[in-house]
C-alpha cells in the first residue's frame, strides 16, 4: 500500500468523505424546493416556513464546535454515520408531517444537525489527519464536493417532486441516502491512518502503533482556550465570518430579488446561480492546488480582494452576459476560502486540533451569514435597494484581505514527538 505506484489509502477515504458531505450538503439545501407544496396543501405562511429554515441555519452553525469536539475525541467516522443516520431520518420523518411542528422537528432540528456533522468541520478533520502532503487539494475535493451536492440533489429533488409529490420526494432522499451512502462511510471510511498501520500520505517514516498515536493526539492537541490567547485563531474567526456575510448571507439569500427588482428574468438570474455553482467545485479544488504551491496565506488574501471587487461589479451589470461573467467570478472564490483557512488552522494548531477549531471558525461564518441576510433586508427596507448592502460587503471583503495577510502560518507548537515532517512535494 505504500508503494508509488498504488493508490495511497488517504485518497479512498477522502473520496469517500466528498461523497458524504455531497449528499448531506445537498439534502440539507432542498427546503426552498417544498416550500410552495407545502403552502398549498397547509395554508401555512411563507414567513412560519421561513422560520424552520431559520432555525436550520442557525443549528447548522451552532453544531459546527460540538461537531469538531467529537470529531477530534471519538474520531470522524462515528460522527459521518450518526450525522447520515439523523439527515436520513429526518428526511423520512418529513414526509409524514402533519402540523407545523413536525416541520421543525425534522428539517429544522435532525436534518440540520445531521448536516452539520457532515459540514467543512468533519471534513477539515479527515483531510488534516490523512494528508500530510497535499492537504490544500485534499480540502478543495472536499468542499468542491459540497458545491456539487446543490447541483445534484436540488434538481433530483425537483424532478421526485413533479414526478410523486414532495412528501414521496423527502422520502425517497433520505431512504436513497441510508442505503447508498451510509454503506460506504460504513466500509470505507477511517479515522486514522494508524488504524490501518499507515502514515498519512506525505509522511515519512514508519507507521505508529495505536498506542503511539493516541499519545500523539493528546500531546499535539490544542484545547479552544488556549486557541484563544492566539491572535492568529481570532484571524481566522474574523476572515471566515466575513466570508459568511458575503457569501451566504448577503448573496445568497438576496441575489434573485436584486436580479429581479433590475428587470432580469427568473430564468437568467437562476441560470446564472447554476454557473455560480459550477464554478464553485473548479474554483475551490483550484484553491486547494494553489495553496499546496504558493501556501495559503497569499491565495486567501487574493480570494477577499477579489470578492470585494466583484461585489461593486455586481452592482453595474448592464444585461444577461454580463451577470453570468458576475457569476462566474464570484463562484470562482464563493468556497474557495475553505481550502486555506482549513490549512491554517492544520498548520498552526495541528492536525488533531482541526476539528474543534474549524468548528468554531465555521460557526463564526454562519454568525456573519445571519448578519449579513438580516442587516441586507433592513438596508433595504429602508433605502429601497441593495446598493449599500452590498457596498458594505465589498469593504468587508478588502477589510478580509487584508487581515489574512496578518495571518503568521507557523505551528503554535512545535511539532509532537513520533510525528515525523511531511515529505516535500
Amino acid at each position: 500500500m505504500t508503494s508509488s505506484r498504488r493508490l495511497h489509502p488517504a485518497w479512498i477515504v477522502l473520496g469517500a468523505v466528498t461523497l458524504c458531505m455531497l449528499a448531506g450538503t445537498g439534502l440539507r439545501s432542498v427546503f426552498g424546493v417544498y416550500i410552495k407544496p407545502m403552502e398549498a396543501e397547509f395554508g401555512w405562511g411563507r414567513g412560519a416556513l421561513s422560520g424552520a429554515a431559520a432555525v436550520s441555519l442557525l443549528l447548522l452553525g451552532a453544531a459546527a464546535p460540538l461537531v469538531g469536539r467529537l470529531a477530534d475525541r471519538w474520531g470522524p467516522k462515528r460522527v459521518i454515520l450518526v450525522s447520515l443516520l439523523m439527515l436520513g431520518g429526518g428526511s423520512i420523518g418529513a414526509s409524514y408531517v402533519q402540523q407545523l411542528w413536525h416541520v421543525y422537528l425534522t428539517t429544522g432540528l435532525l436534518m440540520a444537525l445531521g448536516a452539520g456533522g457532515l459540514a467543512p468541520t468533519t471534513g477539515a478533520t479527515v483531510t488534516a489527519r490523512w494528508f500530510e502532503a497535499r492537504r490544500g487539494v485534499a480540502m478543495g475535493i472536499a468542499a468542491g464536493g459540497m458545491s456539487a451536492g446543490q447541483l445534484v440533489v436540488i434538481p433530483l429533488a425537483t424532478v421526485l417532486t413533479l414526478w410523486f409529490g414532495w412528501r414521496m420526494s423527502f422520502f425517497w432522499l433520505g431512504v436513497g441516502l441510508l442505503v447508498f451512502v451510509l454503506p460506504v462511510a460504513l466500509l470505507l471510511v477511517r479515522n486514522d491512518p494508524e488504524e490501518s498501520s499507515l502514515r498519512p500520505y506525505g509522511a515519512t517514516g514508519p507507521a505508529q502503533t495505536a498506542a503511539q498515536a493516541a499519545a500523539v493526539q493528546k500531546a499535539g492537541r490544542v484545547p479552544v482556550l488556549e486557541a484563544l490567547r492566539v491572535p492568529q485563531f481570532w484571524l481566522l474567526m474574523a476572515t471566515f465570518f466575513v466570508c459568511g456575510y458575503t457569501s451566504n448571507g448577503m448573496v445568497l439569500t438576496h441575489f434573485i430579488p436584486h436580479a429581479l427588482e433590475h428587470n432580469f428574468s427568473e430564468l437568467e438570474a437562476s441560470t446564472a446561480l447554476g454557473v455560480m455553482g459550477a464554478m464553485n467545485v473548479l474554483g475551490t479544488v483550484g484553491s486547494g492546488w494553489l495553496c499546496d504551491r504558493l501556501g495559503p496565506r497569499g491565495p486567501l488574501a487574493t480570494y477577499y480582494f477579489v470578492r470585494g471587487l466583484s461585489l461593486l461589479f455586481l452592482l453595474y451589470v448592464w444585461d444577461a452576459p454580463s451577470l453570468h461573467v458576475w457569476a462566474a467570478i464570484f463562484g470562482m472564490n464563493y468556497i474557495s476560502t475553505v481550502p486555506p483557512t482549513t490549512t491554517l488552522t492544520a498548520n498552526i494548531f495541528g492536525r488533531y486540533s482541526v476539528g474543534e477549531l474549524s468548528g468554531w471558525i465555521f460557526f463564526s461564518h454562519q454568525v456573519g451569514a445571519a448578519l449579513g441576510a438580516a442587516l441586507a433586508g433592513w438596508i433595504y427596507e429602508w433605502t429601497g435597494a441593495y446598493t449599500v448592502a452590498f457596498v458594505s460587503a465589498a469593504v468587508m471583503g478588502f477589510l478580509a484581505a487584508w487581515l489574512a495577510l496578518a495571518i503568521r502560518d507557523e505551528p503554535l507548537r512545535s511539532r509532537p514527538i513520533g510525528s515525523p515532517a511531511p515529505a516535500v512535494s
